[in-house]
């Protein structure tokens, strides 16, 4: 079966030009996969050089040699590569880029033979073509274009060609696994094979290279078009410019772009400073045919035990990683980057209001889920880059439609998030904290476009749902509250399941839930660094002595310390990562520490003024990058397992790079050179922190039924459409209607005055639908009684069941 190849990528680049449609990544000093001509499309699994002797020597420079990488120019994703045979036989050096002014990517390399002469080695390039995201049904063959003999694959309406500076010795495609040039060159250390065409399959081209005529100084062109003549042409159109000048333009383009938008170095924070590797990181994941879809990583996390099942890999807009993303932009001072990415959310944005949980770049759903904090984020957005001035009044009003969209999206269905096919329905702190600051965002946006109503009514759903976290999501009197001696701690809820959603983790970042071991509370609750999210999102403060326990209880049992810094897992019983024996993730394996999860831990110790523990997790994240700056998903927190090339500290098999990793370092950059949160919303400091603001009511929906009610509140009823609510006190012997008002977000409501009934009180109602003409037919109730803690755990199990 056709495979991927490892996410461990040293290097990612792209020209800045739209006349250019290919990506560059490399790994184990190769190029890997190269995308054309959309930055979702992988074309090719990897493309190296093998070296023999034509007698008994065979060496694979990927596995046999040595490797260094270093960036051509600061903040230009550019590559050098050396590669040194491990018995010091040869070394090769390569420089790589794509071509600005086609679709092509060029390598120079030379070659030199670190004992004997040049003549005593044969020196052959493999290609692996996996077209359009598929390894399988490629068609490979040897052929000319224009008289030049060049190789060339092909699949559907995507081709590929190779040329080199000096002719070819020989030329050969077969069939991966049983003709391919690898195996040909193990067993007989030359070419003995020049198959002609390897038709429909997983198929390799294999062509030697003059090392004599060359002098082992040469050029290889990889060509891409949508079909065979086009991809030639680039490929000697390429060739005959020459690399120098297509390295001099695509490096002339990188800086420029630099010049205006890298963030400035601050030597305080620490000595190393990857702000421009972060910032060409985030800025080459952009699409140039939808410009500003902004892709997770050029990467197929564990990638080498994938097939082509696993299309998407991480090469997929992800709402949340998107939105993330845009925001260390804004925070380098890429205002341009940032509002193509506020164009392409409009531009993909759901008919309801939500966007998809991933897609491609058309804005196709990948996976059907739907998360609810992928639709607050996108509003937070608008108003951080209004904030930052990278909006004039005028976008405002462009991008209020959507806002207005997505905050009513959020409204009738949040706070918690749906059930989708990887992820039960619950509370999450990150999740409820990004929907509340977006409904605030929400609302000053709505004042701005003179919409009054609709702002009154999402700073009022805001603050009821800020007044139920505790409810919600804070737990006390547990053993783990016992045995690290706090009074409680904010957890993640979600209802216990089963089946196959409910047993096993799928995919990626997805919960898997907790069986029951300690208590029957614990069985559905987990702890998560995301706790803290309610600091960043400004709803609970730093020193609150809650947040203070939370995050005692989170270091005690996800804090991973490692030789250069710390780091925390994502949850308790997290099964994304590697297995215990290092092997890959398969839908199950151990969650690994995350660097970006250090890098939101140093945002929660600056809000706490903790600035000198910010710098070094800072430190701590640099730390944590491979060797030419790019930062992981995850790093293994396990003994070395060096035949996996796992080590303690260092990058795993996951996605490299993280794109939402670098654009955390580049916030948390600004955030450190300002003294203050970055992104850090300003509504919810001001009216929880500040004002301190308390909802005087609570709400009641099909989505989210309340059993009871705290004495002194409001009894909010809300639908989907107009309803005539009957309801009584005193179990019917005198009874009251109550017409709902529309909102003008789809949502219908009335407020029942119920703030002065004693506790013990049974409220009940039924509802009259006069759009359709009919009674609903239940009779519901909720009683007044005053909350203890820990009720909320029921509460919330029941709310989310409600569902």
């Amino acid at each position: 079966m056709a495979r991927w190849t490892s996410s461990a990528k040293t290097g990612v680049g792209t020209a800045l030009s739209n006349t250019s449609h290919v990506w560059l990544t490399l790994s184990h000093g190769i190029l890997n996969e190269i995308y054309y001509p959309r930055i979702d499309q992988a074309c090719i699994r990897d493309m190296g050089l093998i070296v023999t002797d034509g007698a008994e020597f065979f060496s694979e420079e990927k596995r046999d040699a040595a490797h260094k990488v270093e960036w051509l120019a600061g903040g230009v994703p550019a590559f050098k590569l050396v590669n040194t045979c491990r018995e010091g036989r040869y070394r090769i050096e390569k420089q790589i880029v794509t071509d600005p002014l086609r679709d092509t990517v060029l390598q120079k390399v030379q070659f030199t033979a670190e004992q004997g002469v040049q003549s005593d080695y044969h020196l052959h390039v493999l290609l692996a073509p996996h077209l359009g995201n598929h390894g399988d049904g490629n068609t490979a063959w040897v052929g000319e274009f224009e008289g030049e003999p060049l190789l060339f694959a092909e699949r559907n309406s995507n081709a590929l060609a190779m040329a080199c500076s000096p002719p070819w010795t020989k030329r050969s495609a077969g069939f991966v696994g049983s003709s391919d040039g690898w195996k040909d060159l193990k067993a007989h250390k030359q070419m003995t094979w020049e198959y002609t065409r390897a038709e429909n399959g997983n198929v390799a081209l294999t062509a030697g290279i003059d090392l004599l005529k060359s002098q082992g100084n040469f050029v290889l062109s990889l060509g891409f078009g949508k079909d065979p003549d086009e991809a030639a042409r680039n490929a000697m159109a390429s060739l005959r410019d020459g690399f120098d000048k297509a390295k001099h333009d695509y490096i002339s383009g990188w800086q420029e772009w630099q010049k205006t938008r890298a963030l400035s170095k601050n030597n305080q924070s620490s000595p190393v400073d990857l702000s421009q590797i972060s910032l060409a990181v985030l800025h080459t994941h952009e699409s140039k045919t939808a410009p500003g879809a902004l892709i997770a990583s050029l990467a197929i996390p564990w990638g080498f035990s994938k097939g082509d099942k696993d299309q998407g890999g991480y090469h997929l807009v992800w709402s949340r990683d998107m939105v993330e993303t845009a925001g260390g932009l804004l925070a380098a001072g890429a205002h341009e980057d940032a509002r193509r990415v506020l164009s392409f959310l409009q531009r993909t944005q759901q008919a309801d209001g939500h966007w998809s949980q991933n897609m491609w770049l058309d804005g196709s759903p990948y996976w059907d889920g739907i998360q609810m904090d992928e639709t607050a984020l996108p509003i937070l957005l608008v108003d951080l880059a209004r904030r930052e001035k990278a909006l004039a009044d005028v976008d405002v009003t462009k991008f209020w439609p959507m806002v207005k969209k997505a905050a009513g999206c959020l409204a009738r269905n949040g706070p918690v998030s749906p059930q989708d096919r990887w992820e039960d329905p619950g509370y999450t702190p990150f999740t409820v904290a990004a929907e509340i600051a977006a409904l605030l965002a929400a609302a000053d946006l709505a004042d701005l476009n003179q919409e009054s109503c609709i702002a009154t009514y999402l700073r009022e759903i805001a603050d009821v749902w800020n007044s139920s976290i505790e409810r919600w999501m804070y737990m006390s009197a547990t053993d783990w509250c016992r045995k690290f001696k706090v009074e409680g701690y904010y957890v993640r809820i979600a209802p216990k399941t089963t089946g196959a959603a409910g047993e096993s983790l799928q995919k990626n970042i997805k919960v898997k839930n907790v069986t029951a071991s300690e208590d029957t509370r614990r069985a559905s609750h987990l702890i998560s660094p995301d706790a803290l999210a309610l600091v960043r999102f400004g709803l609970r403060a730093a020193d609150d002595a809650r947040i203070r326990d939370t995050a005692k209880v989170i270091d005690a049992l996800l804090k991973v310390e490692t030789p250069t810094g710390s780091t925390w897992r994502r949850y308790n019983d997290d099964g994304y990562g590697e297995h215990e024996d290092g092997s890959p993730f398969d839908g199950t394996g151990i969650g690994r520490g995350w660097p970006l999860l250090t890098g939101e831990r140093a945002h929660y110790e600056l809000a706490a003024g903790r600035a000198e523990i910010a710098k070094q997790l800072l430190a701590a994240m640099e730390s944590f990058a491979n060797e030419s700056g790019l930062i992981s998903e995850q790093i293994w927190d396990s003994p070395d397992i060096g035949e996996r090339e796992l080590h303690f500290g260092r990058p795993s098999g996951s996605a490299m790079p993280l794109v939402w990793a670098h654009a955390e370092y580049l916030k948390l950059r600004r955030s450190l050179r300002d003294g203050r949160l970055f992104d850090q919303p300003p509504q919810t400091v001001q009216r929880y922190l500040k004002e301190k603001t308390v909802s005087p009511r609570l709400t009641w929906r099909f989505n989210h039924k309340l059993r009871s009610l705290p004495p002194g509140k409001i009894l909010r009823i809300e639908f989907m459409a107009p309803a005539v609510i009957h309801w009584t006190a005193d179990d019917w012997k005198t009874c009251q209607d109550l017409k709902t008002h529309d909102t003008g977000l789809k949502i219908h409501l009335a407020d029942l005055p119920t703030q002065s009934l004693p506790e013990d009180t049974q409220i009940k109602f039924m509802f009259y639908w006069p759009d359709a003409s009919h009674w609903e037919g239940n009779d519901f109730m909720v009683r007044i009684a005053a909350w203890r803690i820990g009720d909320f755990v029921s509460a919330g199990r029941n709310e989310a069941n409600g569902r």
